[in-house]
């Protein structure tokens, strides 16, 4: 006799442009325990704009980091962003989602500048349009095959089972949502890595702008490396470390300002669509995670320029963490993990 398929545990692989996560929760009666959080980086280069350049060296990379932690589970969900993928929120006629689905297959080319036999599609019914009753919001996300299956062959590259390719905004707002009361608020989730940054604009828990720019953390690391003529890991110790009490040379405080001055101004975009979208609402929340979260001053920036109160994402918040786990180490990797920490939340066969 079948009671439904079950959902089966998963372990999060964020797979950076230059830096690797792994994790590993599992569910308990009062919610969610951590049982294994790891990540080691990889050379620069590896991964470029979301494309694997070097899928033998990085294979091998995410195969050390899994004997590092002693992982042995072999089902893998990682997540992929940037040009690869389209996420857009719809409006159309009500109806099943079994017919939805096929309907979209038919319309998809209306809403994404990828050609169908491309992509591989899904899409969820998010409820009833707010203006017209006869109509449903629906979330459509398009993620090019190519880019996907880069993805699994690496994986499976690396001895394990690639079973969920999910979207970073979609994990950003994963581990969100089991960390924060979401209803009633609207949040800005903003992912800052190596070479993206991810936003996902939450409306009363629901996405309803999700967006990836090609900026990132590196930047600010090849404009150091070029002025200073100091290793990558050198320029990144002298910028993300909020903690030092030494100043930073005066060639460093500038470009950083240059850099994150760029990032606020691409948020800004971002923020200006969603208020011309929903007039009379405002963002009472910007929450940052990824490495560029560590930086003061963009941190001050934004805040002022956004008129928001902002802060650093903590994902360990409701997770049950065991006393393995050093607590100043979990603190100072906390906003890297965010991505990792929500992948590591899918179970195989839920939505």
């Amino acid at each position: 006799m079948a009671f439904g398929k079950k959902k089966i545990s998963v372990i999060g692989l964020d797979i950076g442009s230059r830096t690797l996560k792994v994790a590993e929760i599992t569910d308990i009666k009062q919610g969610y325990e951590l049982k294994k959080f790891g990540m080691s980086d990889i050379e620069p280069g590896l991964i470029e704009d979301g494309i694997i350049k070097n899928p033998e060296a990085v294979g091998k990379a995410i195969e050390g980091l899994f004997r590092m932690y002693k992982i042995k589970e072999q089902h893998v969900a990682t997540s992929i962003g940037g040009y690869s993928i389209i996420v857009k929120t719809i409006t159309i006629g009500k109806m099943k989602e079994d017919k939805l689905y096929k309907q979209i297959q038919v319309e998809a080319e209306t809403y994404i500048p990828f050609d169908v036999k491309d992509v591989f599609l899904d899409c969820q019914i998010l409820g009833d349009n707010i203006d017209n009753p006869d109509q449903m919001d629906v979330l459509l996300v398009a993620a090019k095959k190519e880019i996907v299956n880069d993805y699994k062959a690496l994986i499976e590259m690396a001895k394990l089972k690639p079973r969920i390719v999910d979207v970073d905004a979609f994990a950003l707002q994963n581990i969100y949502e089991v960390n924060y009361e979401t209803e009633d608020e609207n949040v800005a989730l903003i992912d800052i890595g190596a070479s993206k940054t991810t936003l996902n604009i939450l409306k009363s828990g629901l996405s309803v702008l999700i967006r990836d720019v090609s900026l990132g953390c590196g930047q600010i690391t090849q404009k150091i490396v070029s002025q200073m003529e100091c290793s990558p890991e050198e320029a990144e110790k002298m910028y993300q470390d909020d903690e030092s009490d030494e100043i930073p040379p005066k060639e460093v405080i500038e470009i950083v300002s240059s850099v994150v001055g760029d990032w606020c101004t691409e948020i800004g975009h971002a923020l200006d669509f969603f208020y011309s979208t929903y007039p009379g609402d405002s963002i009472q929340k910007i929450v940052l995670s990824g490495g560029g979260a560590n930086i003061k001053s963009f941190r001050d920036l934004l805040a002022e320029e956004t008129s928001s109160e902002v802060e650093i994402i903590n994902p360990f918040e409701n997770l049950s963490v065991g006393s393995d786990f050093d607590p100043a180490w979990l603190d100072k990797v906390s906003p890297q993990s965010a991505i990792c920490l929500g992948l590591a939340l899918r179970r195989v066969n839920d939505k």
